[in-house]
């Protein structure tokens, strides 16, 4: 990337849906007001993961909502801005109905880019690094191409219903409701910081570790060369981080 061209844009966890479609619309009506912004000087935006709180695609029915989103998404990709979707825990069933539809990549494996000769290490951030084997096993059953296709076979009505009523159970919807912000993080107790240390030891060329999943905004050195950007959510946070060619910083959205 040279200085004639345009930026690009990373965010995560969104959670669309939760606590209630209020509250839920407003913060959608928020994303939308950034995209709009950023539309102006972006190449690409990598939305990292979480965008709902629960998305499940039948063969012919996709989930009630989020129209606004979706339609300035397509608007967005139609303009010609790249747009990738990493399917986070919440977002796991998202199969190809964005892809086709909206014209969004959709990635669900860590991807390495290489951006102005900076090297990303890019993904949403669950299951990755040391323990949490219960999540693990988990994700497995998630991801298994049969139980996807059982659960296809309950009515929409209520496959959706379950998927919302722990999804508004959630520790994630009981933060939203409380608007609960998390501020701290241990970084030498953190897996995915305890990730990127140990990957950047066999991949020493990777310049920046972009992650969501853990819903706070945090830019921290792995190494002289590395460093980890966690994104925050758009819950309570509204964080995102911007790349211009030269540097990475983690902003805060302000609208006002």
């Amino acid at each position: 990337m040279d200085s004639t061209m345009k930026k690009i844009y990373f965010a995560s966890d969104f959670h669309f849906g939760v606590p209630d479609h209020a509250s839920s619309l407003s913060r959608e009506r928020l994303f939308i007001k950034w995209l709009e912004i950023v539309k102006a000087d972006a190449s690409e935006i990598f939305l990292m993961g979480d965008l709902f709180d629960f998305w499940f695609e039948y063969n012919t029915v996709i989930p009630k909502g989020f129209v606004r989103l979706l339609g300035k998404l397509a608007e967005l990709t139609d303009s010609g801005i790249q747009i990738h979707l990493f399917r986070g825990n919440h977002d796991i069933w998202a199969f190809d109905y964005l892809n086709k539809e909206l014209g969004i990549q959709l990635h669900r494996a860590p991807v390495v880019r290489e951006f102005s000769g900076k090297k990303f290490f890019l993904a949403h951030g669950d299951g990755l690094g040391p323990g949490d084997h219960g999540y693990k096993f988990l994700k497995a059953v998630f991801e298994s191409p049969m139980n996807q296709w059982l659960f296809r076979w309950l009515h929409p009505d209520i496959g959706t219903r379950m998927g919302l009523f722990f999804s508004r159970r959630s520790r994630i919807s009981n933060d939203a409701k409380a608007g609960k912000k998390e501020n701290s993080l241990q970084l030498e107790g953190e897996r995915l910081f305890q990730f990127c240390k140990e990957y950047v030891n066999k991949h020493s060329e990777i310049n920046y570790f972009i992650l969501g999943h853990r819903h706070l905004p945090y830019d921290a050195k792995v190494n002289e060369n590395s460093r980890f950007i966690n994104l925050g959510d758009w819950i309570t946070h509204f964080s995102y981080a911007e790349y211009d060619g030269k540097e990475l910083n983690l902003k805060e959205f302000k609208p006002y």
